[in-house]
């Protein structure tokens, strides 16, 4: 089942690794290839004895299973334990182990605070990788000094400079946009792109993980987005052109959730694809809405992945509400999430206003729910026929 020809570096001292899995070929196997390149591994087969290690002492990295005695096959075990882990300790780095027929679950489980995920069987050499980059930014993070506080400040910088300083408006459209990372520098994307008189491309993005690397990866988005994104090219075409292009720079563990819109004012259509990101709300001047659902695998894990592309016809007073999960994921005093019900509430109740007007009142609603504290970045764009 295993790739043992390992090639990746040990680590420098000895990190202790919390491993979780209810199958005993598993945690064998692991145990001699952890604690033969390093490592200081203890194993445990249910959730309740993560929780109880946790406790009791400190760990580098947690690499779990997401299916457990309980359900083999949703996951269910494994998603309900990360905000669980998450509550005992916010830096611990949480890698999840997947089948392969499993992305979206993986995908859900980084939404929920995993850092990385591994497709089981497992490649050695790449989970080596994916632990020890990890174990290192999480106890860069740790380590933190004034020197590198400047450095991710210039970083927001740079980033921020990346992303569209004006917003580009047609005749028939008016756009508003919000952007605002959790930790400085983030993985949230967004772009306008032009094209003649009639016609505008607007994307969103989510790239896994924070940070430098999230905002790195991010640029290269950015820059494949622009290449592909040219006059006539159907959101299908670009989203897929960009995806492989992304798959041979990727860094192993890490996706991209990727929505992008071709707007046609002239023809008064709206042509769409969407890479497992949160779907955007087509908000009619009835009080319908319609979304942009997904029709296709988040970018930067199967190059030969494909896209199926939506068409809705658009009116004026209609109203394009784009949104990354910072904006729904935000928690009030009780605990209880946002969510996209009520993200779509306000949308309805504010359908009426400006693109400028309804992103400030759907903010407000927001900022009122979670008083002010986004969990991560939080991005949403809002365009008015």
């Amino acid at each position: 089942m295993l790739n043992m020809s390992t090639t990746a570096s040990r680590p420098q001292t000895a990190a202790r690794v919390l491993v979780a899995d209810d199958q005993p070929d598993v945690l064998e196997a692991l145990r001699w290839l952890l604690t033969g390149e390093g490592y200081e591994p203890e194993f445990v087969s249910s959730t309740d004895a993560v929780l109880e290690r946790l406790r009791e002492r400190p760990f580098d990295l947690l690499l779990m299973d997401l299916n457990y005695s309980r359900d083999t096959t949703s996951g269910r075990e494994g998603l309900e334990l990360i905000p669980k882990v998450r509550a005992l300790d916010r830096s611990l780095p949480i890698v999840v182990m997947t089948g392969w027929g499993n992305v979206d679950t993986a995908v859900e489980a980084m939404r929920s605070g995993a850092r990385s995920f591994v497709q089981k069987p497992w490649d050695d050499v790449t989970l080596l990788e994916i632990l020890q980059r990890e174990i290192e930014e999480a106890q860069a993070t740790k380590h933190s000094d004034a020197k590198q506080k400047r450095e991710l400040e210039d970083a927001r910088l740079i980033q921020r400079g990346l992303l569209p300083t004006t917003t580009p408006q047609l005749a028939g459209l008016r756009l508003a946009s919000s952007w605002q990372p959790a930790n400085g520098v983030g993985g949230d994307c967004f772009d306008m792109l032009t094209f003649g008189a009639g016609a505008m491309g607007v994307y969103i993005a989510d790239v896994a993980g924070k940070g430098v690397p999230a905002a790195l990866l991010m640029s290269n988005l950015q820059a494949a987005v622009r290449a592909f994104a040219q006059d006539g090219a159907s959101p299908a075409s670009v989203t897929a052109s960009v995806n492989r292009l992304l798959c041979r720079n990727m860094v192993s563990g890490r996706f991209i959730t990727f929505c992008y819109a071709r707007i046609d004012t002239e023809a008064r259509r709206l042509t769409f694809a969407n890479a497992g990101h949160n779907p955007p709300m087509l908000v009619r001047s009835s009080g319908r809405i319609d979304t942009l659902a997904p029709g296709g695998t988040v970018l930067g894990v199967f190059p030969d992945s494909a896209y199926s592309q939506g068409d809705f016809p658009i009116a004026p007073g209609d109203r394009l509400v784009l949104y990354t999960d910072g904006m729904t994921e935000g928690r009030n005093a009780a605990g209880d999430e946002y969510g996209e019900e009520r993200l779509a509430e306000s949308a309805l109740r504010h359908r009426c206003l400006s693109a400028d007007e309804m992103l400030a009142a759907m903010l407000r609603d927001v900022t009122n729910f979670n008083n002010g504290a986004y969990e991560d970045d939080a991005t949403m764009i809002v365009g008015a026929f």
